[in-house]
């Protein structure tokens, strides 16, 4: 397939009148004097979206273990311009994750669904005192015989492992566990020392800045401090809710190109104001906040194209946010040789927008696979 005259989002983050041929894969982007299949001027041509951390929408949850759970949450994902994510669990008991790790292990994408990556166990080893919405009963000190069966039993897939460094064992779990896949400070009422240690044991990652964490202070900077001196990918949740509009243009001033975009959306997402299920617990949504019975913020009720918009809104500029939610999250778990970008031998996932950003089609593997009406 041949498209002509977009406004490309080139690998270099600027937005050029360029011309893409791919089949499965990119085949060629430049000016290509060849008869076009799609005239796209006036319209915007960005790689996929890539949400590492979403445990649901429209009623299901990847902790549930449900096949057609995973397939509605595909093609939710793909209908909203994300063409790749990684099903993203909750702090349940082994055995509730070992089944729910299988069901993702064995999901194979249909034509109309978005590419599961793989697993991010954000839980359960994870700090109490910053549990947030994760189930304080099966939280459990790190364990690496636990996540070596876990990640066995998801066919070697888990890409992305939360942990809390200030846990006894965390610093030995972290060294282990990071050999096999990446590393996420997650959850964790650690101070900066601390953080630092998480981060020289091989953590590459915060999930979910500023939130689940000690505050930023002039004299105590926390895990954001020693996220920013470490050079780690840091996570953001940008649905105006968690992170307000002003923090979100500092964390993209400090952390540039390793801050990543994510949902963190749970099965309210893509549905209607009222009560869910989170990890267990009871959760109730309105004006588009999750929240438990005592307050608490769990998770949120946006997908990923929406939190990108947000972003703009908010002052950042287009191409950071793009950037944000697509090569930044293939590089911080190894695969941006393969997604990312629109760079020839890369697959041909991409979207066409709208001059205001709109999603106008999705393109997974070189096929249209959504159009907006």
């Amino acid at each position: 397939m041949l498209i002509q005259n977009a406004l490309l989002f080139t690998p270099r983050k600027t937005f050029e009148k360029l011309d893409i041929e791919f089949d499965d894969r990119i085949r060629a982007v430049g000016h290509i004097e060849a008869p076009g299949d799609l005239d796209a001027e006036g319209c915007y041509l960005i790689p996929g979206l890539i949400d590492l951390h979403t445990h649901g929408a429209v009623g299901q949850d990847f902790s549930d273990g449900s096949p057609e759970g995973m397939r509605l949450l595909s093609e939710y994902y793909a209908s909203r311009g994300v063409t790749s994510f990684c099903a993203t669990t909750m702090t349940l008991p082994e055995d509730t994750l070992t089944a729910a790790v299988q069901c993702i292990r064995d999901y194979r994408r249909g034509e109309r669904g978005a590419r599961c990556l793989g697993v991010y166990l954000e839980g359960p080893f994870l700090s109490d005192a910053k549990r947030g919405a994760q189930a304080p009963e099966n939280l459990c000190a790190p364990d690496i015989g636990m996540f070596r069966r876990l990640h066995a039993a998801s066919g070697n897939t888990v890409r992305l492992v939360g942990v809390a460094p200030e846990l006894p064992s965390a610093p030995d779990f972290i060294r282990e566990a990071s050999r096999t896949c990446a590393v996420s400070i997650a959850h964790t009422a650690c101070d900066y020392e601390t953080a630092m240690k998480g981060f020289a044991c091989g953590a590459t990652q915060t999930t979910h800045l500023f939130d689940a964490m000690n505050a930023l202070h002039h004299r105590k900077p926390g895990v954001v401090g020693a996220s920013f001196d470490s050079g780690a990918y840091a996570e953001l949740i940008c649905d105006g809710i968690h992170i307000h509009p002003s923090v979100v243009r500092i964390a993209f001033k400090l952390f540039g190109e390793k801050l990543i975009l994510i949902s963190d959306s749970v099965r309210c997402a893509g549905m209607p104001e009222g009560r869910y299920d989170l990890g267990g617990q009871a959760i109730t949504v309105k004006d588009g906040k999750a929240t438990l019975a005592d307050g608490t913020i769990a998770g949120s009720s946006i997908h990923l194209l929406q939190a990108v918009a947000n972003a703009v809104s908010f002052g950042i500029d287009p191409a950071d946010a793009v950037t944000a939610a697509t090569l930044t999250p293939a590089q911080a778990i190894g695969m941006d040789a393969d997604i990312g970008s629109l760079a020839v031998g890369k697959r041909a996932d991409m979207l066409l927008l709208d001059r205001q950003f709109n999603l106008v089609t999705t393109i997974i593997n070189g096929k249209a696979i959504h159009h907006e009406a």
